[in-house]
């Protein structure tokens, strides 16, 4: 093998999966630098919020900034991924897990449903175990709706986008390039504990981070990853991650990954073991939350076994559906074409 085929392959007609993962790096860095100076030069979302702040008032205005400035990050990763898709990894959005029929949307309201129901299950169990205590309801009062709906969409926005890179670029990509060495299951294997790893070391830094909930949200990787191994769309691991966040901290009142929340419908002060509970953190750095994630992984394959009729990994995830070199790109090829004559 000489020093081309180790950074080409010649076969799919495209860079290997290493150099596909940094390339996208370089695409992410060019956009984040081209972003921040445009941003710059307009005077920046504070100057976004200072003049929404004086119209409708502060409460509307900080909500509306912290939206406008998740939606600015994951719209820059999210075009990031798709020009590098498009151009290096020769794909179409679809192979990246949106495949957008009734199927997947009825995933997404799964995952949706399943999110919001383990953090239940988390904070029911805290509350009759007596490890928190409710102290108050809709926090703050004043523009609490603006507040909520602001994190509504924040919460939405990461949950796409961090699931359009953890799992469907940097899963996808270390399974493609496993494959060929460890078969399909170990590739898959492999790629998952490769996500979730950078998945984990990416909230490393949060506030009131620590080694515990590092390896919490290594796991949580694996749950999310187990709905799109699974299925080949990322529609439950997306509506899973929305909610999850969102029931957390937005309804329940935890931190999330150890951030405070703007708003919450329940205001709640938490007084058991951290080791339990997660402490500062936030749940999912306790063992309650370790237990919600094993939950949580069984019943995606319960449900995937419902839906499907199977269990197995999807073939999407290992073998890439790439996109021709040539005029026929950009020819849709789900649309209809009549039978040739028997």
């Amino acid at each position: 093998m000489g020093p081309r085929t180790l950074l080409w392959n010649d076969g799919e007609r495209r860079p290997r999966a290493l150099l596909r993962v940094a390339l996208l790096v370089v695409v992410t860095a060019s956009l984040v630098v081209g972003t921040s100076l445009g941003v710059g030069s307009v005077g920046g979302v504070g100057a976004f919020r200072a003049a929404l702040a004086a119209s409708v008032g502060e409460a509307v205005a900080a909500a509306a900034g912290a939206a406008a400035g998740i939606v600015l990050v994951g719209g820059v990763v999210s075009l990031s991924i798709l020009i590098a898709g498009r151009y290096v990894d020769r794909r179409r959005l679809r192979d990246f897990g949106f495949r957008t029929d009734r199927g997947w949307w009825l995933d997404f309201g799964f995952g949706l449903a399943l999110g919001a129901g383990l953090m239940t299950l988390i904070f029911a169990l805290s509350l009759a175990a007596g490890w928190v205590r409710i102290t108050g309801t809709l926090r703050p009062r004043d523009g609490f709706a603006a507040r909520f709906l602001g994190l509504v969409v924040v919460f939405v926005v990461v949950g796409v986008y961090e699931e359009l890179l953890a799992r469907g670029y940097l899963l996808t990509n270390a399974a493609e390039g496993l494959v060929g060495w460890t078969g399909e299951r170990g590739a898959v294997v492999g790629a998952v504990c490769l996500s979730s790893l950078v998945f984990g070391l990416a909230h490393a830094n949060n506030p009131n981070a620590t080694a515990l909930s590092t390896v919490a949200i290594v796991l949580a990787g694996g749950m999310l990853a187990a709905g799109y191994v699974l299925t080949g769309e990322l529609a439950a691991p997306i509506g899973l991650h929305i909610t999850w966040n969102l029931f957390q901290g937005g309804v329940y009142g935890f931190p999330v990954s150890g951030l405070g929340v703007d708003a919450s419908v329940l205001v709640v002060v938490v007084s058991g073991p951290r080791l339990l509970t997660g402490g500062d953190f936030g749940p999912e750095a306790g063992l309650l939350g370790v237990g919600a994630m094993v939950v949580g992984t069984a019943v995606i394959a319960l449900w995937t076994r419902w839906r499907t009729g199977a269990l197995r990994i999807d073939p999407s995830v290992t073998t890439p559906d790439l996109r021709e070199t040539g005029p026929e790109d950009d020819v849709d090829p789900n649309r209809w074409e009549p039978r040739p004559e028997e």
